[in-house]
């Protein structure tokens, strides 16, 4: 039997002055914070009533699922726990029950359901699947078998050019699948470009 399919968001608390740090340093905290909001209701909505898998929240900062102003009601919260962003990202995969587990970040304005869909096919015929974004990171990952109780983030490189590599670098013989690279939000110039190609 292989289980149920699980979709984790990966979602910080939203708070002035704790969100999208590089973003808000040029257009500002509140707007960094409306955008963060935003986009992190839109997702939830987006994802969290597809009867192909069940979505939890995984939240940071640890002690934050106290917070009232937390989306997704009604949806199961866990919190994410101490460590780097590797440590982190390895507790869902380890801690959810027998199944595939896709975690998608919350700052892709372009994920939605069917890219979800597309991430869970690609793990019927690969053990890894990667959503790259366009500046070396990833906004989507997911595993199944061993390398969920062994997920690949150890020695990266976090929020550097570098992270997918280095994260691939961990799967050695692994079958990986790699979905349509996406722009994530990060900097003023990524909102930039996004204000202007959503208008």
């Amino acid at each position: 039997m292989r289980g149920r399919r699980h979709l984790v968001v990966f979602l910080k608390a939203p708070r002035l002055g704790s969100v999208k740090s590089r973003l808000a340093r040029g257009i500002g905290w509140a707007e960094a914070l409306r955008f963060h909001r935003a986009e992190a209701q839109r997702l939830i909505r987006a994802v969290s009533r597809d009867p192909r898998w069940r979505t939890t929240l995984w939240i940071a900062p640890r002690g934050a699922l106290r917070n009232r102003d937390l989306p997704g009601l009604g949806l199961a919260r866990f919190d994410q726990g101490l460590g780097d962003l590797g440590q982190r990202m390895a507790r869902p995969f380890r801690r959810l029950p027998r199944g595939d587990v896709v975690l998608v970040g919350s700052d892709i304005p372009a994920l939605g359901a069917a890219i979800v869909a597309q991430a869970f096919c690609s793990l019927t015929r690969a053990d890894a699947v990667f959503g790259p974004a366009l500046d070396g990171g990833y906004w989507l990952v997911g595993l199944k078998g061993n390398l969920r109780l062994h997920p690949p983030f150890g020695t990266v490189r976090w929020s550097t050019r570098h992270a997918l590599a280095d994260t691939l670098a961990n799967l050695t013989g692994a079958r990986v699948a790699l979905l349509a690279p996406l722009p994530d939000i990060d900097t003023p110039q990524d909102y930039r470009r996004w204000r202007s190609s959503s208008r």
